[in-house]
């Protein structure tokens, strides 16, 4: 074994195999022991496990790490010379965590350990230089009033295609590892640490970014809108909690920094609400989720808004509106691209759910039976705020929805009710996928012809929206919009594939986590929810706080065979379990309280028993 391993000691234990040759006929297959994890699933690292499981990528090749380095660390003044200078207007990052020193761990380390570290990890084995403790910053917001009613605000975005440059060793393991993966406190990015500290946007230092100016008015519609390459200097860097503390000061003391940046957030929020009231009116909705957590202030995984804190939705609603704003670009001047696009749930699988949230109390019905509309999950989610079964019912509601996914064909977006294609650029330290979006607009403004013939005294502004409708001709150069085609043809299905394994990791982490916390509790009884129900038990949500953390939200089954005071008999129809003599019943819905039973750590599984509540069942539940 590669780290030294003696494999005799290792028997009985849980590795990490490499296949080296798959079976053929009478051949066996043959395999390579890259690490040894441990005697058994809970003596192991839970981030060794799920990076095993998954196959994520623990170190960067060396080539990588070397051309990372031989990247200009400083803004050159010739770069400047052919941008949009935004130095001296007032720009503010915003994250969820404050900019911390990535890698703790490996910088505390000593100098020699380190450099063994970066230098001698064998492939596969744990490399702390692969990981970030902290996600790059990579975007940041400006606003200016142009006059009342309306703002100009600025989506500005790291510039990254500006140093990973395609076909390079860099662009290649970028391409590979597709989006970053969260994992707990720690990420597995897709650029390597210098490059992607380089690139973030920090308080006071000069970066090259691509910016998104939107001029809207008071009522939300977006009247005009440039991009540009650009250079900014970032004035200050915010959380999202810091943000909510100058917008709404408690008892304590002012904020530091609420005099230089109230009006700022105020207007930011002003201009956000505009922008969310005309999403609302096309359709869009948002589910209250407990958990809503994405990694990106975007429409995230789920492809809908989730509720979030009003200072976290502003910058979300008009990163997500300099986001479309560009599909619409891409789509006007005809070169190609890589959109975003969720198809509507099944019809259906929305009539089920309208029979259970019936029985849960809600009246839910479809204008149409032929399709879904996003109309409908908003006259859904209004209906049944409020109710004591809302948490269920979005749950259910939120299973209906069909995952987005990439594409090269400009598609309906459901979540954001959006039928002309949308996209995603604000991200490129940490998704492929925006990077090459950015490396197109790069191209249109580095390449691209603003007029049908170089005689032509009239020419379009290929930066600007005012250019919609006008353009007659092939922007791009034919053969680079055909080079354009065929890579984002053949990068879609991969990259949807690796954002399909970055959420199945970051789950799998997080399910190991909740399952090891219960175990500590074996015996302990709980307050739960039924989020479900089957023929052979029901679901269980409980809330478990640990020390110096958050809620979590676990989730474990009781089985029916462990329901020994009557034979319960299963009715799909209102998903509950009634008992045949005492007519007691679980259903979905109900608040039961169990007593956690057994863990099986490896398989995630968290067996509960019932120890009380459920329901009474009547002859009119039959």
């Amino acid at each position: 074994l590669a780290n030294g391993t003696n494999l005799q000691e290792a028997i009985d234990h849980l590795v990490h195999v490499e296949v080296k040759r798959y079976p053929l006929g009478t051949h066996r297959p043959v395999g390579k022991v890259v690490q040894v994890l441990g005697s058994d699933a809970e003596a192991a690292d839970d981030l060794d496990i799920v990076c095993c499981k998954h196959d994520l990528p623990r170190s960067f090749p060396a080539t990588v790490i070397k051309a990372a380095e031989n990247l200009p660390s400083k803004v050159k003044k010739t770069d400047i010379k052919k941008r949009l200078d935004l130095r001296n207007i007032l720009t503010v990052a915003f994250s969820k965590n404050e900019p911390g020193t990535t890698n703790s761990e490996f910088n505390d380390a000593p100098q020699a350990e380190q450099e063994n570290l970066s230098e001698g990890a064998a492939e596969n084995e744990f490399d702390p230089t692969s990981f970030l403790s902290d996600p790059p910053v990579e975007r940041a917001l400006s606003i200016e009033t142009l006059k009342p009613g309306r703002w100009q605000v600025g989506i500005h975005i790291s510039d990254a295609a500006e140093y990973v440059q395609p076909e390079t060793p860099i662009d290649r393991e970028a391409r590979k590892r597709g989006t970053a993966a969260h994992l707990g406190d720690k990420i597995i990015a897709v650029l390597p640490e210098i490059l992607n500290e380089r690139c973030s946007l920090l308080p006071d230092t000069e970066r090259l970014a691509f910016s998104i100016l939107l001029t809207l008015d008071e009522s939300g519609e977006l009247l005009e809108y440039e991009i540009q390459t650009s250079v900014i200097q970032i004035d200050y860097h915010l959380t999202y909690e810091q943000a909510q503390a100058i917008l709404e000061p408690g008892d304590a003391e002012e904020h530091p920094l609420s005099s230089a940046l109230r009006p700022f957030l105020d207007q930011l929020g002003a201009a956000s609400q505009a922008a969310r009231q005309t999403r609302l009116k096309r359709g869009a909705f948002e589910l209250n989720l407990p958990d809503a957590n994405s990694h990106f202030d975007d429409e995230g995984e789920l492809g809908a808004f989730a509720v979030a804190p009003p200072a976290q939705s502003a910058v979300s609603e008009l990163v997500v509106l300099a986001n479309q704003a560009v599909a619409t670009h891409l789509q006007a001047l005809g070169v190609p691209a890589i959109y975003r696009v969720q198809p509507m749930p099944d019809p259906a699988d929305i009539q089920e759910f309208i029979k259970l949230s019936n029985n849960l109390g809600g009246e839910l019905y479809l204008e149409t039976e032929e399709e879904v509309l996003p109309f409908d999950f908003q006259r859904f989610t209004q209906q049944f705020a409020g109710l004591k079964s809302e948490r269920v019912l979005t749950y259910l509601l939120e299973d209906t929805m069909k995952p987005a996914v990439y594409s090269t064909t400009p598609k309906p977006h459901f979540g954001l009710a959006l039928s002309e294609g949308y996209t995603r650029c604000t991200s490129p330290l940490s998704r492929y996928a925006d990077l090459l979006v950015l490396r197109v607009l790069q191209a249109v403004f580095e390449q691209g012809r603003s007029s049908r013939t170089t005689r032509a005294k009239e020419k379009v502004d290929l930066h600007h929206s005012s250019c919609h409708g006008q353009i007659t001709w092939n922007v791009l150069p034919p053969d680079l919009h055909h080079e354009f085609e065929t890579e984002f043809a053949s990068a879609v299905v991969h990259l949807t594939e690796r954002e399909r394994v970055a959420e199945d990791a970051e789950s799998d982490l997080q399910g190991l986590k909740k399952t090891g916390l219960m175990k500590e509790r074996t015996g302990q009884t709980f307050q739960g929810l039924i989020t479900g129900v089957q023929s052979y038990g029901f679901f269980v949500e409980i809330e478990v706080r640990p020390p110096e953390s958050d809620i979590l939200r676990v989730e474990g089954l009781v089985h029916v065979s462990s329901l020994k005071d009557d034979w319960y008999e299963y009715r799909s129809r209102q998903q509950t379990l009634v008992g045949r003599k005492n007519r007691n019943q679980y259903r979905l819905g109900d608040r039961v309280e169990v007593q956690v039973k057994s863990v099986d750590y490896y398989r995630q599984q968290i067996d509960l028993v019932a120890v009380g509540g459920g329901s009474q069942a009547f002859d009119d539940d039959e």
